[in-house]
């Protein structure tokens, strides 16, 4: 129960500017309960005027009873309204909040599990608690009705309402076993259907590699293990549930029969009336109901429950660690980095060693070396995808660690070797760093990025989608575009990692032409593999096993740095 309150408190706060539809869905389900308690009596009477055959009674209680059904459905229907409205609120709204808390994550946590954990979690368990307010009004609502009924039951005769009291402890025994095992079952389902989600972003993400490698059969293979898996758990989960559903179903029809029974016995010794008997058997299914009622709340709670661990143990970031950032607030960065000491590694594994270098702000300065020597992760640490183990990262003289945000990835556009591009047009790919932009601007950022002509010969031009991953357009339109994205952000530093590898010579000229233009103007660091594109670069650092081995420019290194001469001489072979 403690788990329970404290999950409905969290999830209240989230259905503000809606709770009033609450209200209203409350309001007309008490008015659909009273016409539902009073129908079994109308019918009752029906019975008893036709027992007299009393035409008058007969017409009467008919119009009551059809004025009873209509009033019963409208209410109904504008209640099923005002929940709907309120749900949806409710899920959007906690829908929203788990998404962005998840874009604040550390990128650990997004690389060492799987997409499924979170698809799974925003979808799924933010739709399985949508209803709970209004799940729960009603059945409060429902369950004061049917002890009003008990009460009646007592009154009439307090042989069937123990009779009604031995039958239901029965029913609630079987639910009590069915629930239990129910929940078990559930959680372990729910842990295999997110990695089948993740299996299947996988799929769709990789189906271009899965295909060119030929491992179409290997691919389906897996997932076939894994479907077959969760369905076999399923089917098990169905099974053992139909099988004490029906227990629960025979307890529940040998009571009616048993209260015929009943019934007969008590008419015969004269202590039951038959007009008593007609409104205690019309009462039967709502005295069931009762506890019937409060065994489906009861497992939609713990379902609720369930779902809510998951949901808030990202939002609240019990299991899950969030992105930590200072208080300091840099609106507009020079440029000037500082490496002072850096380790870093991810798990066990040493990247970078004690790493020292210094950039001065609108310095051109480019980072070489060997696949694996730490180079992307530089750029990791200075965009704060990542923390260092130890030393002291300082932009403009400030630590890191003690700057916001806005005042680290505000001040920087990033344009890696493999840009993800959104399934939206190009030109809501652009607004999503500068929501306000100008078709000017967005023109001249194209045209920059030398992407500019290729857009106009699109059927939507800038109104054109580009699919999921951007699969629409060519590795090396994908890299224009997400460079124009960059540029439109306007920021004093600008990382390109590996950002021409995927261009031809010609294109990869033209964006080179267009970084030497920013010479001067801007902070530039650059992570290149072909030396050729960062030959004109103010220094040039060249990394090895974690350490900056050689600084300097490019006349300079090939003199003293055998290293990169062998690495130069060797790219123009």
């Amino acid at each position: 129960m403690k788990n329970t309150f404290y999950n409905l408190k969290k999830s209240w706060q989230y259905s503000k500017g809606y709770r009033k539809y609450l209200f209203i869905y409350m309001f007309f389900g008490i008015l659909s309960i009273i016409c539902n308690v009073l129908n079994p009596l109308l019918v009752a009477q029906l019975i008893i005027d036709i027992t007299n055959q009393s035409i008058n009674g007969l017409i009467t209680t008919g119009f009551y009873i059809f004025l009873l059904s209509v009033g019963t459905w409208l209410f109904w229907m504008f209640g099923n309204f005002a929940s709907n409205k309120f749900s949806r609120g409710l899920l959007v709204k906690l829908q929203c909040s788990l998404a962005e808390e998840t874009l604040f994550l550390k990128q650990k946590e997004l690389s060492t599990n799987s997409s499924g954990v979170f698809a799974d979690r925003i979808n799924n368990d933010c739709n399985s608690i949508k209803h709970i307010f209004t799940e729960l009004s009603h059945t409060i609502i429902t369950t004061m009705a049917n002890l009003g009924i008990m009460v009646a039951v007592f009154v009439i005769n307090k042989y069937v309402f123990c009779y009604y009291v031995v039958i239901v402890t029965l029913i609630t025994l079987f639910n009590h076993l069915r629930y239990k095992y129910y929940f078990k079952m559930d959680k372990e389902i729910r842990e295999i259907n997110e990695n089948n989600t993740g299996i299947v972003s996988e799929l769709i993400r990789g189906l271009k590699d899965i295909k060119v490698l030929n491992a179409i059969n290997g691919f389906t293979k897996k997932m076939r293990e894994r479907f077959t898996t969760s369905n076999q758990m399923r089917y098990k989960l169905v099974k053992k549930d139909a099988i004490l559903w029906t227990g629960i179903s025979v307890i529940e029809n040998l009571g009616k029969f048993g209260f015929i029974i009943l019934a007969v016995i008590l008419i015969k010794n004269n202590l039951l009336t038959f007009a008593a008997f007609i409104v205690l058997y019309t009462y039967q299914d709502r005295v069931f109901g009762l506890l019937e009622n409060f065994n489906y709340v009861t497992q939609y709670i713990k379902d609720y429950n369930l779902s809510c661990n998951r949901i808030f143990e990202i939002i609240l970031h019990k299991n899950f660690e969030k992105e930590k950032f200072g208080l300091v607030n840099l609106d507009k960065a020079s440029g000037n980095f500082e490496f002072k000491h850096v380790s870093f590694g991810y798990n066990d594994e040493k990247i970078l060693k004690d790493l020292n270098f210094k950039i001065k702000e609108n310095e051109t300065v480019a980072f070489v070396g060997k696949s694996g020597s730490g180079k992307s992760t530089i750029f990791n640490l200075i965009t704060k995808l990542y923390e260092t183990d130890k030393g002291t990262i300082t932009i403009d003289g400030y630590d890191i660690n003690d700057l916001s945000c806005d005042s680290i990835r505000g001040n920087m556009s990033l344009i890696t070797q493999d840009p993800y591009i959104f399934n939206f047009s190009i030109r809501e790919n652009l607004a999503l760093v500068k929501e306000d932009m100008t078709d000017e601007e967005m023109i001249e950022a194209c045209k920059l990025a030398q992407i500019h002509d290729y857009i106009m010969t699109l059927p939507d031009k800038y109104d054109t989608l580009v699919g999921e991953g951007g699969v629409t357009l060519s590795g090396g339109q994908r890299q224009r575009l997400a460079i124009a994205r960059a540029l439109l952000k306007k920021t004093e530093i600008i990382l390109f990692d590996e950002a021409t590898s995927a261009l031809d010579n010609e294109t990869q000229k033209e964006i080179q032409n267009a970084i030497n233009n920013m010479k001067g103007e801007y902070t530039i660091l650059i992570i290149a593999h072909r030396l050729s594109t960062v030959i004109n670069s103010d220094r040039i650092l060249f990394v090895d096993d974690g350490r900056v081995i050689a600084a300097g420019t490019h006349d300079e290194l090939m003199e003293k740095c055998e290293a990169y001469k062998h690495l130069y001489e060797t790219e123009l072979v």
